[in-house]
């Protein structure tokens, strides 16, 4: 229970709705206490007239008064319960949205490391969960639960006037209850725990497949992921099975001990009456208000579970909650992971560094960095790239090529040296700033549901038509968008479905043309490409990297041969550094692969494939066919 108070406490915002809520259960308790004593006056007053004999003219007025009574209190009670409700409703609303805010914000401030050990697909399914049983019980208890223990409260102090021995028996009903249940939850709570796992890693998974149902279809494995899928599935059933056992066996014990006891409160209020003590107004009175508090002491079964439930479900949400934030993360986002208001951000773009006169645009000074502690992947790497340069690393697969590039973006920092950024220290620098000054072109195309406009004004937000439609054709992209019939306006579906590879890559190109950074970052940037279209966006590239400092991770050594220096990696390390012209007669590796590409041997064409290239030219790919398609289909 502390973790939902922790949460309740937290949101201080919702503190006019907290107030709302206690006033309207507050009157809706009052409101409803009234009923018994006008039943008892009603009772009294019939039981009076007929013993007495007497003319029934002034009960009867009596009576018809009192039951006009009851009408306005039976009234009263269904409108302040229902604006109770609707506070309640709202309340709940918007402590999901802050909850929901927070934990989205706390992603996002999150360092690349997290996700490297995380499934998307869990993330969201633990967003849906962990927030929506939170959610569902604060508002039964702010709807329900709340007005119905004030009320419980109320007659407990009325019938200690009447009779303080009953109130002591209606009293004991709830420590005996949550004795019952403490005794209940924590073997529970187990149990929960082993079920939210397999309904995290069942709705991950299914996230996973149906984002790449293409590939599951490929590899014929549809029946694999179902069977998966349903074995978590039914864990949860099999856990459930013992857990409901558990529970209900329980929650008999503490239906008979509330019995027990509700013997001991009937007779004595029986007892009382044939004593005299009590009219029987008193006693009709007297049983209904047993009854009212009988209500909410049975409720309390249910209303446990759903703590049960949310309490589980707040232990997951305040885990990912407690994870360290990126040191560099915005401050405005540090501010929305604990804000309880709907965050007001600064959507201005970021502006890029401005280069410092005569230092390097960017150093890296004697680097390591290690993904798992004790296992570098890039060992006191050690270079510098001058304004307007281009460097292109070569090595093998999994060399730490794509790894220097991530510290580059500020993904990671160096576990030990320093990077340094346009004269920055990398450290010292935010990471909006750091990466605005950085446009890259990664080796997978990431692109977001939406239009085609949108994913290429994505880094520039607020770009005229003019810009996107220039970046594209310089892209070699304006043919196949025109082609369309909404042309820019194209939706392509999540992550660029309706796109081919080559498609999306030459969107994804424009895209970084369009940010327009100071330092540009290609990692296999054309590898998606077909022959024609690589040619047509590869010249865009060259524009795009006049007066740009350019790291490039290439496929065809092709590309690479005009830069000014080329780095070659052996196992994370340099292994040598210079010009193509140098480096082509130094005997190493970036000689041997010139000769590699002159090769027709399989075994050299394998050896040339573990450093990421391709030999030769190569031939039309099957994008040049979707490119085909997709026109033709336009066109009809």
């Amino acid at each position: 229970m502390n973790s939902i108070l922790r949460i309740t406490r937290s949101a201080s915002a919702l503190w006019p709705f907290y107030l709302g809520v206690l006033l309207t259960a507050t009157i809706t308790a009052v409101v409803a206490l009234i009923s018994p004593f006008l039943t008892r006056e009603a009772t009294d007053t019939i039981v009076g007239a007929l013993q007495n004999d007497a003319p029934l003219g002034d009960a009867l007025r009596t009576v018809l008064l009192l039951a006009v009574a009851l009408f306005l209190a039976d009234a009263a009670n269904a409108l302040f319960r229902n604006i109770g409700g609707y506070i309640g409703d709202v309340m709940v609303s918007r402590l999901r949205e802050i909850l929901s805010t927070r934990y989205f914000a706390k992603l996002l401030a999150l360092p690349q490391g997290y996700y490297d050990n995380q499934v998307t697909g869990t993330i969201i399914a633990r967003l849906d969960r962990s927030i929506a049983n939170i959610t569902q019980f604060v508002q039964s208890f702010a709807n329900n639960f709340f007005t119905m223990i004030i009320q419980t409260l109320a007659v407990l102090a009325i019938t200690a006037w009447y009779y303080w021995p009953l109130a002591i028996l209606l009293a004991l009903l709830f420590p005996v209850y949550m004795w019952l249940t403490a005794l209940t939850s924590k073997r529970w709570q187990k149990f929960e725990a082993v079920k939210n796992e397999n309904i995290d890693l069942a709705n991950g998974r299914f996230a996973e497949v149906i984002g790449q149902v293409k590939v599951a279809k490929s590899f014929v494995s549809e029946t694999r992921e179902l069977s998966h899928f349903a074995q978590r599935y039914r864990t949860v059933v099999d856990t459930t099975k013992p857990q409901s056992r558990w529970w209900h066996m329980m929650d008999t014990f503490r239906g008979l001990a509330m019995a027990v006891i509700f013997l001991g409160i009937y007779g004595v209020i029986f007892w009382r009456t044939l004593e005299g003590h009590f009219s029987l107004g008193d006693m009709v009175m007297l049983l209904q208000m047993v009854s009212s508090a009988k209500q909410p002491v049975f409720m309390m079964s249910w209303i446990v579970d759903s703590a049960q439930r949310a309490i589980a479900g707040s232990k997951d949400y305040f885990k990912v909650m407690e994870e360290e934030l990126e040191p560099t993360a915005p401050r405005e986002l540090v501010a929305a992971t604990t804000g309880s208001h709907t965050p007001r951000l600064d959507l201005t773009p970021v502006r890029p560094l401005e280069p410092t006169p005569g230092a390097p645009v960017f150093s890296f000074d004697h680097v390591s960095f290690a993904y798992e502690e004790g296992k570098p992947v890039v060992e006191d790497i050690s270079f510098a790239a001058a304004e307007g340069h281009k460097v292109a690393l070569v090595g093998e697969s999994g060399g730490g090529k794509s790894t220097l590039v991530n510290l580059l973006l500020g993904l990671y920092h160096p576990s030990a040296g320093h990077l340094d950024v346009l004269g920055h220290r990398v450290d010292d620098l935010t990471a909006s700033r750091l990466r605005a000054s950085v446009g890259v072109v990664f080796q997978e195309s990431y692109l977001f549901s939406g239009t085609i406009r949108e994913n290429i004004a994505y880094g520039k937000p607020g770009a005229t038509e003019e810009e996107i439609i220039d970046v594209a054709k310089r892209a070699n992209a304006h043919e196949f968008i025109q082609a369309f019939p909404d042309g820019y306006d194209t939706v392509i579906g999540e992550r660029g479905l309706k796109l081919s590879g080559g498609q999306k890559q030459r969107v994804s190109v424009a895209r970084a043309m369009l940010k327009d950074a100071p330092i540009l970052v290609l990692d296999e940037a054309t590898s998606a490409l077909d022959t024609k279209s690589e040619r047509a966006v590869q010249a865009g590239l060259d524009e795009l990297m006049k007066d740009r400092t350019t790291l490039i991770i290439a496929h065809r050594l092709s590309t690479i041969a005009d830069v000014d220096t080329i780095i070659t990696l052996d196992r994370g390390r340099i292994d040598e550094m210079g010009s193509p012209a140098e480096l082509a007669q130094s005997g190493g590796i970036y000689a041997e692969l010139l000769k590699l590409t002159q090769s027709t041997s399989a075994a050299d064409r394998r050896r040339l494939k573990k450093y990421g290239f391709v030999s030769g030219s190569a031939s039309e790919s099957e994008d040049a066919e979707e490119d085909s398609r997709w026109t033709d289909n336009a066109d009809e």
